[in-house]
């Protein structure tokens, strides 16, 4: 049990790693693309028309690999603030905060892939996957796939909340890279 304790907190630690470096490289695409948009307009009254667009997929991506590495730290808003320990209180509340993520994310993810009357076709991501930007020549369902990504990528977090079985104690609040 205690090898895959070890396991799901590595690959939750891993993945964060991984989310970090996604969304450091998602902000500095979305910084480039407004600077070269500001230049362009200001300096040659001729702005690409990709910029803008550009900018709005890495802002999407920055932001929901953001989340990931927000709840992994701890820094997300807690419906319930538990204290350190394993009253029963502290159990209430991460229960609590559980199931608020599962109720919130679980369907997310489920209309992630089906649509309404169970209709694959319909899903989000295959919807996206006909569907290509206005300025750029790519489909959005690679914008689209960071929704799903995002909702994985917490899920793995919240399962290594569980088996780590502390409630606050700060380890999951430091970067571990």
């Amino acid at each position: 049990m205690n090898r895959l304790r070890a396991s799901i907190l590595s690959l939750s630690a891993g993945l964060d790693r991984l989310a970090v470096m996604a969304a450091l490289t998602a902000l500095a695409v979305l910084v480039l693309a407004v600077l070269l948009q500001v230049v362009a307009r200001y300096a040659f009254a001729s702005p690409p028309s990709w910029t803008e667009e550009l900018a709005r997929y890495a802002m999407i991506w920055a932001g929901l690999l953001g989340a990931t590495i927000s709840f992994k730290r701890r820094f997300d808003p807690a419906l319930i603030s538990s204290s350190p320990g394993n009253g029963f209180i502290a159990k209430a509340a991460g229960f609590i905060q559980s199931a608020v993520v599962l109720i919130y994310l679980l369907p997310i993810l489920w209309y992630c892939f089906v649509g309404p009357n169970m209709n694959l076709n319909r899903g989000f991501l295959l919807r996206h996957s006909r569907t290509t930007a206005d300025a750029m020549d790519f489909s959005t369902v690679y914008v689209a796939i960071a929704v799903p990504i995002m909702i994985i990528l917490v899920l793995i977090h919240l399962i290594a909340r569980w088996v780590n079985g502390k409630a606050r104690d700060g380890q999951d609040t430091k970067y571990e890279g």
